[in-house]
C-alpha cells in the first residue's frame, strides 16, 4: 500500500493530504453505513490520533464529525510538533474548531463512537508502556459499544495480525474493534492469526488509488478466482471417458481403520475424479466394501503390493495419510513418491516423518501437496513453528505466511497450512490465503474427518489435471463453501454432498462469497 500510495503521489494523480482528506471520509461513512442511527442524530465521539499519518487520518474524522454537528474530543499520542507534514496540517485545521488533548488525560467515560487512530499499519514496535494504560481505559468505557479502528487496530501487526507483546504485565496489547476501515486494499493481517478477532468486521473504502498488484502479493482465495477458466471443466463436463478425469487412489489402514479413507474417497469422487479407488490392508477388505459402492476397492498390504498396484499408469493422483496408520506411512509412502505421480500427504503420512523429515523432504517432489495442521506442522518444521509461536516483539512479524512459504521452499513443494486463516504457499514463493472469518466463517468445519474430505477434495482435482497449488487452493476454498452450504450441525459425511449445490452457483455465476 505504500508503495502504490508513493507511485500514485509521484505520477501526480493525487496528494498526500487527498488521501488523507479521502480516508477520513471513507471512515465516517462506513461508520454510517454500518450503524446508520449514528448519521441521525448528533452525538458523542472520542478520537484517539497518534504519531503518524494514521493520526493525521483521525484528525479528518474529527473535524468531519465535528461539522455533522457531533461533539468530538480528540487525544493525540506524541509531539504536534514531530507530526508528518499532512497530519499536522490536519491537526491544525482541527485545532481552529476544537481542542487537542494529551492521551495520558483520557479517562473511562462514556460515548457513542470511540476512533482509533493511533497507530496504522507501518507499526514495527511493541507500544509504550505508557499508553497501555489507555487501552485499558478504552475498554473500560462501558458506555462506548462502537469502536472504529482507521487500517488496523492499533497494536496489531497488519503483516501477521498478532498482537506486538505488551511491555507490561495483564496490559491489553491493543485496541480490540467492532469495525476496521481498510483503504483500497485489505492487509495480510486483517485475516491471520488473531487479526479478525481484534478487528471486529472489516470493510474496504476505496481513496482512489489505481494501483492493486505489486510483485510477490498474496491471493486471497474469493470467488473470482473460478472465473474465466480458472478450474477448466470443473462445472461444465465434457463427453470424455471417465479416465480422462482421472484415476485417484486413496490408501488406508486395517480393519476398524477405514472411515478417514472413505470420506476422502468420497471428497475425491464428488470432485470429479473419474474413478476413484481405496486401497486398505488385505483383512478390511470386507468392511470397506460394505461401504462403497462406486469407489473400487484393492487390497494393498504391504510396499510391493503397493508397487504392483500403481504399475497401472492410469493411476494419477494418490493420497496417503488419512487412517494410513503410522507404521504403514513410513513403509507405503516412498513407494508412492518414487513414482513421481501427484501425491497428497495428509495425517499419518505427515506424523510418521516427525522425527527424520529430512528423510521426506529428500523424497518429495514438485507434484506433491502437503496438508498440515498446527500439530503436524510442528512435527515437520519445528523451528519454523517456534518462530511462529515466538511472542512479537517487533513489526512487521513473522507471519503464518512467511511459515507456510519458509516451509514450502524446505518441502520442494506445495504446503496447505491448515486452520481458520488456510495458508497456501508453493515453492516458488506463491501464496494465497484462504480465511473462513468475517462474514465467511465457517466454525462448524472444526469437526472431525473435515480434513480427510480437504485431502480427498485435493486428490480429486490432482487427478484431473490440476497443478498442484491450483488444487490446493481450489479444494479449500470449496471446502469452506461446502460448510457454509450446510452449516450450523455439519459433519464430515456431509461436506462431499454439498458439492453439487456449490458447482451449481459457481456455473451460474451467483451465490458465492
Amino acid at each position: 500500500m505504500r508503495a502504490i500510495e508513493t507511485a500514485a503521489i509521484e505520477a501526480g494523480e493525487v496528494t498526500g493530504l487527498e488521501l488523507m482528506e479521502r480516508a477520513g471520509r471513507g471512515v465516517v461513512e462506513a461508520v454510517f453505513e454500518e450503524w446508520p442511527e449514528l448519521a441521525a442524530g448528533t452525538f458523542r465521539a472520542v478520537v484517539l490520533c497518534g504519531p503518524g499519518n494514521n493520526g493525521g487520518d483521525g484528525f479528518v474524522v474529527a473535524r468531519l464529525l465535528r461539522q455533522w454537528g457531533w461533539e468530538v474530543e480528540v487525544f493525540l499520542y506524541g509531539e504536534a510538533e514531530k507530526l508528518p507534514p499532512d497530519a499536522r496540517v490536519n491537526y491544525e485545521r482541527w485545532a481552529e474548531v476544537g481542542e487537542v488533548r494529551d492521551i495520558a488525560d483520557l479517562e473511562p467515560h462514556g460515548c457513542e463512537l470511540l476512533v482509533d487512530a493511533i497507530f496504522g499499519t507501518g507499526l514495527t514496535r511493541s507500544v509504550a508502556a505508557d499508553l497501555y494504560g489507555s487501552f485499558d481505559g478504552v475498554i473500560d468505557c462501558m458506555d462506548c459499544n462502537r469502536r472504529v479502528a482507521v487500517d488496523v487496530p492499533s497494536g496489531l501487526c497488519a503483516d501477521s495480525g498478532v498482537t506486538l507483546d505488551a511491555p507490561v504485565p495483564r496490559a491489553l496489547p491493543a485496541i480490540r474493534a467492532d469495525l476496521t476501515v481498510a483503504f483500497h486494499k485489505a492487509k495480510v493481517g486483517h485475516f491471520l492469526a488473531h487479526g479478525p478477532e481484534w478487528c471486529g468486521k472489516t470493510v474496504l473504502t476505496e481513496i482512489g488509488l489505481s494501483g492493486s498488484e505489486t510483485q510477490g502479493s498474496i491471493v486471497c482465495m474469493e470467488r473470482s478466482l473460478f472465473d474465466d477458466g480458472y478450474l477448466p471443466g470443473l462445472t461444465k463436463w465434457t463427453s470424455d471417458h471417465k479416465y480422462s478425469h482421472g484415476h485417484a487412489l486413496i490408501l488406508a489402514g486395517g480393519a476398524g481403520k477405514g472411515g478417514a479413507a472413505r470420506m476422502a474417497a468420497r471428497g475425491a469422487l464428488r470432485i470429479g475424479a473419474g474413478l476413484v479407488t481405496v486401497a486398505p490392508t488385505p483383512g478390511a477388505l470386507q468392511e470397506n466394501a460394505a461401504r462403497l459402492d462406486a469407489v473400487m476397492l484393492q487390497a494393498v498390504g504391504d510396499a510391493e503390493a503397493l508397487a504392483r498396484v500403481l504399475e497401472d499408469g492410469r493411476i494419477n493422483a494418490v493420497c496417503l495419510g488419512p487412517g494410513l496408520g503410522i507404521e504403514r506411512a513410513r513403509e507405503l509412502v516412498p513407494v508412492v513418491l518414487a513414482t513421481g505421480r501427484a501425491v497428497v500427504l495428509d495425517a499419518d503420512a505427515l506424523t510418521a516423518f516427525a522425527g527424520a523429515p529430512e528423510a521426506l523432504f529428500d523424497k518429495l517432489h514438485e507434484g506433491c501437496v502437503l496438508t498440515p495442521h498446527g500439530g503436524e506442522f510442528a512435527r515437520l518444521f519445528p523451528d519454523i513453528a517456534e518462530k511462529l509461536a515466538a511472542p512479537a516483539e517487533r513489526g512487521p512479524a513473522y507471519s503464518k505466511v512467511d511459515a507456510a512459504r519458509e516451509a514450502a521452499a524446505r518441502a520442494g513443494c506445495v504446503v496447505l497450512f491448515k486452520g481458520p486463516d488456510t495458508v497456501i504457499a508453493g515453492p516458488d514463493g506463491a501464496c494465497s490465503v484462504c480465511a473462513a472469518v468475517y462474514d465467511w466463517a465457517a466454525p462448524w468445519l472444526a469437526t472431525a474427518g473435515a480434513g480427510d474430505v480437504l485431502a480427498g477434495f485435493i486428490t480429486g482435482l490432482l487427478a484431473r489435471g490440476c497443478a498442484p497449488m491450483q488444487a490446493a487452493e481450489a479444494g479449500a476454498w470449496l471446502h469452506v463453501e461446502c460448510a457454509r452450504e450446510f452449516g450450523p450441525g455439519l459433519i464430515a459425511e456431509d461436506l462431499p454432498e454439498m458439492l453439487p449445490r456449490v458447482l451449481a452457483r459457481l456455473e451460474a455465476g451467483d451465490g458465492a462469497q
